[in-house]
């Protein structure tokens, strides 16, 4: 009888995995803008979906769960590449002198102007916008209130029109173009 269990739940996985792992590795894409890492998150937060799969599969929402540990596991690799590059920040600084090397771009577009916001409202607004989910689905995979996600999108969106300037004057130009980012990330995805 357990075999049977095993085989269906195996199924079941299997399923997920084929319909979710590309806008998984998109999500991830566009949180970290890293295309190369984007798969190896999208592959850790499904591992880690396996080894809960029978809680997963049970939950009232799997997808946003799902969005939730990738979200997570996306956090975690931007605070460990800051953490990096303060050390090498700090060793190089105590090797040389200081030199002052603004880093300003002509023309900044949309992917890293998302990266230059903090992660909730980069992760509110790239599932909002990029990904088309509700206030509600996305408060689910974020694990924060529908008001929060309501604030940080509005706020990222309003940043990001800043960061744009001129070319992107109007929030429905901003969202337009965070949308296109995504399909780029994600290829037919």
């Amino acid at each position: 009888m357990g075999r049977a269990v095993d085989d269906a739940a195996s199924a079941e996985f299997h399923a997920f995995f084929e319909r979710h792992y590309a806008e998984l590795a998109r999500l991830a894409q566009l949180l970290t803008g890293e295309p190369d890492a984007a798969d190896d998150l999208a592959a850790d937060a499904l591992l880690a979906l396996w080894h809960r799969w029978d809680r997963v599969r049970a939950a009232d929402h799997p997808v946003a769960y799902a969005r939730g540990v990738v979200a997570n596991l996306a956090r975690s690799r931007i605070r460990a590449a800051v953490r990096e590059r303060r050390r090498a920040a700090l060793f190089w600084s105590q090797r040389e002198g200081r030199t002052e090397d603004p880093d300003v771009a002509g023309v900044v577009d949309v992917q890293k102007a998302l990266r230059r916001l903090p992660f909730r409202k980069r992760a509110c607004v790239v599932l909002r916008h990029a990904f088309d989910l509700s206030e509600r689905d996305t408060a689910l995979a974020l694990g924060v209130s529908v008001g929060t996600v309501k604030s940080q999108t509005s706020k990222g969106v309003a940043e990001l029109q800043r960061l744009l300037g001129t070319r992107a004057a109007t929030r429905r130009q901003v969202r337009a173009a965070i949308a296109r980012s995504g399909e780029a990330a994600g290829g037919a995805g």
